[in-house]
């Protein structure tokens, strides 16, 4: 592979082969580029040195097809806490008319901005990702609010059912209308399932009261061929075995310091494929160039088996205040090494 090669985007196929266990000619990029919080407005012009870097995936995201701002509901509701909590359903006697009101994806206006995006895709011949941001955890919190949410895990445990119900039927309602229009080879959503030590909630209410709903997205997105590739931040270990059961097939970012990554591998290596992630919070702001480059070597080292199953990002978005320098030497060596390590 010369540098012309090297620096190109990989093909469909051969994105496909990392993620399903074959023998692509380097590691795929998958968000390395992801640009967080103040990041463009520090450095602005400056990050274009990083053009040359592919991305080797082209991902369409979508609004969450759970989207309140788009359902006229007949009550108020506000916006309270961090991370764009919404407290929308603040009694669960407005339940039924927020199932009521979910948008459809068949008049969904999105399919028509984002058609000519997909087609571009595969006349590329490159891996399409299509999908939204939160599934069965993130988006209930921003609905109920983290503090009512958990004590429903407890006391509504119907409702919560019904709730997830209804947001499965509309999320699969949403992927096969994708499956038909974009022809997608991936789909991406998240849930912060962990924190620093385990799990938000315990893996037996996880496997009660979101597992299922997991397995029915899971079942759709096999029936059209498409993979399912999750972000989660925090410490995931204990859910991994129902998360793989489900059906996903990517897990991104086995977060450094709240997850241990040989472990991890031991454990789960071969049952599912890991965006493993660059540490943002402490490797790419504090580390040296060279201590940056031997921590994307770690992962590579760590993560790379012989069949694939590996691809490489940013563990999240890349936020002001890390250096220029640290951010050249991640993507240039995840290129370089990637590419040499496969063919060792």
């Amino acid at each position: 592979m010369d540098r012309t090669d090297l620096f190109s985007p990989l093909s469909r196929d051969e994105v496909t082969a990392a993620v399903e266990g074959g023998d692509p000619p380097r590691i795929p990029l998958v968000r390395a580029k992801w640009w967080g919080e103040g990041l463009e407005e520090q450095y602005g012009d400056e990050l274009a040195r990083f053009d040359h870097i592919p991305e080797d995936v082209v991902q369409i995201l979508i609004e969450n097809p759970v989207d309140p701002t788009r359902m006229n509901l007949s009550w108020e509701w506000h916006a309270d806490g961090a991370h764009d909590s919404r407290v929308v359903i603040d009694d669960w006697t407005k339940l039924d008319e927020f199932i009521e009101k979910l948008p459809d994806p068949a008049t969904d206006p999105v399919w028509e901005e984002i058609e000519p995006q997909a087609e571009a895709a595969h006349r590329d011949g490159r891996y399409l990702l299509w999908g939204f941001w939160n599934l069965f955890f993130e988006r209930p919190w921003m609905l109920r609010g983290m503090q009512n949410l958990m004590i429903d895990y407890y006391i509504e445990t119907e409702n919560v059912h019904r709730l997830h119900n209804a947001m499965a039927n509309q999320y699969i309602r949403y992927a096969q209308e994708a499956a038909r229009r974009l022809q997608p080879d991936g789909f991406w959503t998240s849930d912060d399932l962990g924190h620093q030590t385990g799990p938000m909630m315990s893996p037996e209410i996880f496997h009660d009261l979101l597992y299922p709903y997991y397995c029915r997205v899971g079942e759709a997105l096999r029936a059209s061929r498409t993979h399912f590739w999750l972000h989660s931040c925090g410490d995931n270990t204990l859910l991994l075995p129902d998360l793989i059961d489900a059906g996903v097939e990517v897990f991104h970012p086995v977060q450094k310091h709240t997850m241990d990554e040989r472990s991890v591998v031991e454990q789960f290596g071969g049952r599912i494929t890991f965006l493993a992630g660059l540490d943002v919070q402490h490797v790419l702001q504090e580390a040296t160039p060279d201590g940056v480059r031997d921590e994307v070597r770690f992962l590579i080292d760590t993560f790379d088996r012989a069949d694939g199953r590996m691809c490489l990002a940013a563990g999240n978005g890349i936020v002001s205040g890390t250096p220029i320098e640290n951010i050249e030497a991640f993507l240039d060596e995840a290129i370089r090494y990637g590419a040499s390590h496969r063919r060792n």
